[in-house]
């Protein structure tokens, strides 16, 4: 993953990696206490490596941050700071944007690779041409695999969410409410109900998994 923190300032994003197995992690704040406190502790262990990984991108980025809170299952920045976070396999990943940029934020880590007949509940019959054949490397060409496939839709949905992180496509939404395109060397993701509503992502290769994140918006063709 660290190999990855060039690729990510290039597009005015900071990268920030936290493990679960970490020693001693402790809360950063009364607020970030109570959540853990509330959660059994392999989510408790997530929850915090998530806010370690935050705090690392936006340092990475040039920004402190303290503890951060959250409302329902969203975390709460202070102004000025944001950070999308995924879990993964017991690895925590975050990526934040540069002061003055209006990036949309979205990533989404998948460290195990999901199984062909889990495209059902990631794609419609139009997205199906995207999928390789078995002998295809991931990402060549048009060529992608579920695991790829679904985690770029992951990285967009977190981007296209409304402001108090509603799913993108309304309460009866899901991955198939989001349409993949091929984009260049990455994806084209949108709402399949406004088409205009899009974001460029990229994904990478991470072991025999997956990191996705969101590049740009994108604007235009459905």
């Amino acid at each position: 993953m660290a190999a990855l923190r060039p690729l990510l300032a290039a597009a005015g994003l900071g990268l920030g990696v936290a493990a679960v197995s970490e020693p001693g992690p402790q809360p950063a704040g009364p607020a970030e206490a109570a959540a853990a406190a509330s959660m059994p502790p392999k989510r408790r262990l997530e929850f915090l490596a998530g806010r370690r990984a935050a705090r690392r991108a936006l340092r990475a980025v040039g920004l402190d941050c303290g503890e951060i809170p959250r409302s329902g299952r969203l975390p709460v920045f202070p102004p000025g700071r944001a950070a999308s976070i995924s879990h993964s396999a017991g690895l925590a990943v975050a990526v934040a944007r540069a002061p003055g940029r209006e990036l949309p934020l979205g990533c989404d880590l998948e460290l195990r690779p999901l199984p062909r007949g889990a495209a059902r509940l990631v794609l419609r019959a139009d997205e199906e041409p995207l999928l390789d054949d078995g002998g295809t490397p991931p990402g060549a060409g048009a060529a992608w695999s579920v695991t790829e496939l679904f985690s770029a839709k992951e990285a967009a949905w977190k981007a296209l969410a409304g402001p108090e992180g509603e799913p993108p496509a309304g309460p009866a939404g899901s991955l198939r409410d989001l349409r993949a395109c091929p984009d260049g060397a990455g994806l084209r993701v949108c709402l399949r109900t406004d088409p205009a509503h899009a974001v460029r992502v990229r994904v990478v290769r991470v072991g025999t998994g997956v990191f996705s994140y969101v590049v740009s918006r994108a604007g235009g063709r459905g």
